[in-house]
């Protein structure tokens, strides 16, 4: 799960980056930090979509196929 202080530290780097530049170590940190937002992006769009229930012309659920 993404927190708000992950986001938080995420803009920080950015702004920071273009401002003056990371050391090393920051760069590693906000590749990490990205991987885990986008990461959690997906797992919760995929739950979305998993959730999402089709419905025929009759009105019937139809199963989706992965």
């Amino acid at each position: 799960m993404i927190t708000q202080e992950m986001i938080d530290r995420i803009n920080e780097l950015a702004h920071k980056e273009k401002e003056e530049g990371l050391t090393d170590e920051e760069r590693l940190e906000q590749q990490t930090l990205r991987r885990q937002y986008i990461d959690a992006f997906k797992a919760n769009l995929k739950s979305q979509l998993d959730n999402i229930v089709i419905v025929d012309e009759n009105g019937e659920p139809v199963k989706h196929k992965n």
